[in-house]
């Protein structure tokens, strides 16, 4: 409840970092304090000094702030809106909304600060969840109400992938797409915004943003607070929830930030003593229980590609899945452009995902590796130099690396090619055929941006039906 009677006076501020003095009760700790010209300043208390002081993070702007300002206890914590409302909405940290609409009225208001679900009510066996895209379902499959992290540089496509899988989610299984946007850049925000709505899968979809220009608190808070949105679906409403998370690594920036201003003594690299509690206590609400799950896609940024960065490996520690996407790839023209030998997945595992998809995904792993191999000799003596199995060895390989490009629904208006789903049994079976050497003959191309692997039959037919009539051609010239 409102506690109206308790009010203080700020007796400092460092930038973010307010020292409020109270006579009376003190603020429990994650209470929101107001302050300012229409209350506008938002605080949130995070340490108690004394029996009369108290410590807050200052959630918004702190212009105007002065020593003496009065402030008041809401007598709650930060809360964050749940209703069937939300959805096809934009929000910022404190639930307002950000599209230009009206604001939502028909909403609960719930705490941000959840425990993650009690053990007894998780679920315990390990579910596939399909996402349609064939390089991903047969090489790194994705867990339901697992993590999965995506590795990748500026404009390799990230962005494309996430809302290809926003995509298929909607219109595959019925489920909630979240996107929480943690120091986005407003032009990224803008730009996705526009794309959901262009690609027509706004209906089912919230979005979340901490931008970059806002303070450290609110970028710290805006997972919390998409994390309550996903929960009230997985929990209330029974759906599965898809929440995609750009950047994780922004949300241990900001707690960076946040443990410096508070005057933490700060552990190795500079980063917070408690990094590792708090990216737990935010992966860990991320879960499947008996009513629904939430699977979780983030993507992730690795400062100076220095993998034992200790943001990369307390994120790595929670990741079932881990997309790596090259540039290189990219640049010949192989999207999706995931590096096939660089991601991994703990799901792929003979008990989970059967013996029969196991065994395909070794044997193109190693089809792959020995390809990648003989890249340097092809590159100094020309393929022709290599022994006939070696060069059949590359010749799958290529059909395979042609086979697991994919057109994308999210990108039709681009590449003027219809977007494909694609079925696990489908991708399985065309992987099986290509390893087989059932395509030996067929070119490259006619397996570059299909879905299904006899789409290429009904790319080459017409090549086919010219072929008697040459041959017709030839004869009569011939006699």
């Amino acid at each position: 409840m409102s506690n109206l009677s308790n009010t203080g006076v700020v007796v400092s501020v460092r930038g973010s970092v307010v020292d409020i003095r109270f006579d009376g009760d003190l603020p429990p700790i994650h209470s929101v304090l107001r302050a300012g010209q229409e209350e506008r300043i938002i605080i949130e208390v995070l340490a108690q000094h004394d029996a009369h002081h108290v410590r807050g993070i200052a959630l918004t702007p702190t212009q105007g702030l002065a020593r003496g300002t009065v402030v008041r206890d809401t007598g709650g914590p930060l809360k964050a809106p749940a209703g069937k409302e939300l959805l096809s909405r934009m929000f910022d940290v404190f639930g307002n909304t950000i599209d230009r609409k009206a604001a939502v009225s028909d909403v609960q208001w719930r705490s941000v600060h959840h425990a993650p679900p009690p053990l007894a009510r998780r679920s315990t066996k390990s579910e596939i969840f399909e996402t349609g895209i064939k390089i991903i379902d047969v090489l790194m499959p994705l867990e339901r109400g697992g993590k999965a992290g995506l590795f990748g540089g500026a404009g390799v496509g990230k962005t494309v992938l996430l809302t290809e899988m926003i995509h298929n989610m909607i219109g595959n299984q019925q489920g909630v797409s979240i996107f929480c946007g943690i120091g986005e850049r407003c032009r990224e925000g803008e730009e996705l915004y526009r794309d959901m709505k262009e690609a027509g899968v706004l209906p089912n979809m919230v979005m979340v943003f901490g931008q970059m220009n806002e303070p450290p608190g609110a970028r710290f808070r805006v997972g919390h607070v998409a994390l309550t949105m996903a929960e009230y679906f997985r929990d209330d409403e029974h759906r599965d929830v898809l929440l995609l998370i750009d950047n994780i690594f922004r949300f241990i920036q900001a707690g960076m930030e946040i443990s410096g201003l508070m005057g933490q003594m700060p552990s190795r690299l500079g980063y917070q003593p408690t990094m590792g509690t708090e990216l737990s206590g935010l992966e860990e609400r991320i879960a499947n229980t008996d009513t629904g799950a939430i699977t979780s896609i983030q993507a992730v940024y690795v400062p100076a590609d220095d993998f034992t960065d200790p943001a990369a490996v307390h994120t790595f520690s929670h990741l079932s899945a881990s997309i790596v996407l090259s540039r290189k790839r990219a640049g010949e023209g192989l999207y999706p452009a995931i590096d096939p030998l660089q991601s991994s997945s703990k799901m792929a595992t003979p008990g989970i995902v059967g013996e029969r998809h196991y065994r395909l995904a070794q044997e193109i792993r190693h089809t792959l590796a020995q390809y990648a191999e003989l890249k340097d000799i092809i590159a100094m003596l020309g393929l022709e130099q290599l022994a006939p199995e070696d060069r059949n060895v590359v010749a799958r390989a290529r059909h395979l690396e042609r086979f697991f490009t994919q057109p994308f629904f999210t990108t039709e208006q681009f590449t003027g090619l219809k977007g494909k789903l694609v079925s696990l049994e489908d991708a399985l079976d065309g992987c099986e055929r290509i390893l087989r050497d059932d395509f030996k003959d067929y070119p490259e191309n006619s397996l570059y941006m299909i879905g299904t692997i006899d789409e290429a039959k009904e790319k080459i037919k017409p090549e086919t039906k010219l072929q008697p009539e040459i041959e017709h051609v030839a004869d009569t010239h011939a006699s």
